[in-house]
């Protein structure tokens, strides 16, 4: 199964009430998107390992600017 951004991006739009739907973009700076804090970055890390079954850190989440980059991260790591 191979993965896309745009599931990525819905999947990120489910976690996130504050999201509105359709307003995240791979471009978007995801710590401008909403309240960005450490908390979030956790359930982001969380998501990311309980749907790709893959381990993002603190490093990966502060090198990445965009939802591009994170997808980008997820996509070299998944095994699916």
């Amino acid at each position: 199964m191979s993965i896309t951004i745009e599931d990525f991006i819905k999947k990120i739009e489910d976690e996130f009430d504050e999201l509105e739907p359709g307003k995240l973009k791979p471009e978007s700076v995801f710590r401008e998107m909403f309240d960005w804090n450490s908390i979030n970055a956790l359930v982001l890390i969380a998501m990311v390992k309980t749907e790709y079954d893959v381990t993002l850190n603190a490093d990966d989440l502060v090198k990445s600017k965009t939802v591009k980059d994170v997808f980008e991260i997820i996509r070299s790591r998944y095994k699916g």
